[in-house]
């Protein structure tokens, strides 16, 4: 066997094509402000790109750059003065944050209708009840990547008898495997979550018609640990050093085994961090409505 593709890009696509309508139909521009109070390269790189994809699309993008050693104390008066500024439609707080600096509390001072991160404690509540209105970014991702694959999930229990779908999610996260497997959840999967207790990882995984893995660790799921067949979303991003010394990115799943095993992957580059990226931009015309 040899899988099929599962790539992000159609559906980041056709998420920035619905932005750019509603921008058109809002008939103003929605701004994006992120807070960056780190010299780390990763979180220049994202905001970096962020800039970016608002750009492509019509919204308008503000870094808002404080002191590495900023304090608590600072950030929040920043938080207060965008969440009072009316032209800012979302509000991101870029990680990490400076040592000594409580994120957690940080991000429960961001105004619940402008946290298109999806991580104010109101947001990450509300998936419990199924809302993907400013759901965290990356668990919207894996969402649509899972409705993309044509596995069933289905809005009522009528129509789930007897069909519900074996999920594991390895990894629980509050960002990415928590929301996800909630959001599955919803849809009448049977959903198994995976993490660093877990004993019997390959005892959970290879019962899965849909594998997530979202741990941040190159090569845990091998070609062993698939069920025949499986859908499988991997949401790691892993640097690995190559034979020559080199660098690449990869994920958390060893693709030359999985591709063998399974029906449907996604790659790495290319994947969820591709639908993750449009989902942001999905997550600020959500908050400019709610706002409205």
């Amino acid at each position: 066997m040899s899988a099929t593709l599962l790539e992000g890009a159609p559906i980041a696509e056709q998420i920035k094509a619905d932005v750019k309508a509603a921008i058109a139909e809002m008939g103003r521009t929605p701004k994006l402000a992120a807070i960056l109070a780190t010299d780390n390269k990763g979180a220049q790189f994202y905001a970096q790109s962020q800039g970016k994809a608002c750009e492509e699309v019509g919204i308008d993008f503000e870094l808002c750059e404080l002191p590495a050693d900023a304090s608590q104390c600072a950030i929040e008066d920043k938080i207060a003065a965008l969440n009072a500024d009316p032209a800012v439609t979302g509000i991101i707080l870029l990680m990490p944050v400076p040592e000594g600096v409580d994120g957690r509390a940080l991000q429960r001072c961001i105004d619940p209708r402008k946290d298109v991160d999806g991580v104010h404690p109101a947001n990450l509540g509300a998936v419990v009840q199924g809302s993907t209105t400013l759901a965290p970014c990356t668990a919207q991702a894996v969402f649509a990547l899972a409705k993309a694959s044509g596995v069933p999930l289905f809005d009522a229990p009528m129509d789930a008898a007897g069909k519900g779908l074996e999920v594991c999610v390895v990894g629980h996260s509050e960002i990415v495997g928590k929301p996800s497997a909630l959001l599955l959840l919803d849809k009448f999967c049977t959903v198994t979550v995976c993490h660093i207790g877990t004993q019997d990882l390959k005892a959970h995984t290879t019962r899965a018609d849909l594998l997530v893995v979202a741990v941040g660790k190159a090569g845990l799921i091998k070609g062993e640990h698939i069920k025949p067949g499986a859908v499988v979303i991997d949401v790691g991003i892993n640097r690995v050093k190559t034979e020559d010394g080199k660098s690449k990115i990869v994920g958390d799943v060893v693709f030359d085994e999985a591709v063998e095993v399974a029906s449907q992957i996604t790659p790495v580059p290319g994947g969820v961090g591709t639908v993750t990226t449009a989902m942001l931009l999905k997550n600020i015309i959500d908050a400019a409505r709610l706002q409205a």
